[in-house]
């Protein structure tokens, strides 16, 4: 559904990804494990198209959309939820998730179906998205990117800094989702989180594709752990 092909892309004059190339499938969970700074957030970013391939594609569902404007990779299908959140923090909940709504025509039914994975946003549809807490603010922002109706999702370190329910519940969701049939790529530091729900496991370093493993073999082998990640 998700292919990077020969992906090479940075800042400027400074490439950190190199040849990057994987793939996700429908019903899939990836994961992008690798130290700080080995090219995780930055391969989110060239996904939706926030940063200028210099070689390569990515291909969602055989189309090329690489070289779309990033306003229009949403529009495709593919929700992101990137580290730190970026909600619009002056809207309100429900302003926030009224913008994911207007994203692809999603419908009033599509934004039931949202507040019943997250019960408290409803309480908070009023407050503004700055005033909520850290573990609210990843629902809002999770919250947001469902309203696209999404084929693809994008998890940028999703339960960074939450308190173990609200862990559970951002892991229950996307879980949910892989049921649901949607290709996920997650990024997270989590290693036991890692193991327990995803299908494969993408080690990347120093921005290239090092290894690509099946999650249950790490449960009995964490070398490939220790080598890329230092656990």
């Amino acid at each position: 559904m998700l292919e990077l092909k020969g992906v090479n892309a940075g800042y400027g004059a400074a490439r950190i990804l190199r040849d990057v190339s994987f793939h996700a499938e429908a019903g899939e969970i990836v994961c992008l494990l690798g130290r700080n700074g080995a090219g995780k957030t930055t391969t989110m970013q060239a996904i939706m198209g926030l940063l200028p391939l210099s070689e390569g594609s990515v291909v969602l569902d055989g189309e090329d959309i690489s070289r779309l404007p990033a306003h229009e990779v949403p529009k495709r299908g593919i929700g992101y939820i990137p580290q730190g959140r970026r909600l619009f923090s002056e809207l309100t909940v429900a302003e926030n998730i009224e913008i994911g709504l207007l994203t692809r025509g999603s419908s009033k039914q599509t934004r039931e179906a949202v507040l019943e994975l997250f019960p408290r946003l409803r309480e908070r549809l009023a407050q503004r998205a700055e005033t909520l807490s850290g573990g609210e603010q990843q629902m809002l922002a999770t919250a947001r990117a469902l309203c696209l109706e999404p084929k693809v999702l994008l998890l940028d370190e999703p339960t960074e800094g939450l308190q173990p329910s609200m862990i559970e519940l951002i892991r229950n969701v996307v879980v949910q989702k892989k049921k649901d049939g949607v290709a996920i790529v997650l990024v997270e530091q989590r290693v036991d989180a890692v193991i327990e729900i995803a299908d494969r496991v993408v080690f990347i370093e120093n921005g290239r594709i090092q290894d690509t493993v099946d999650a249950k073999v790490l449960a009995d082998d964490h070398t490939l752990l220790t080598r890329y990640v230092g656990v």
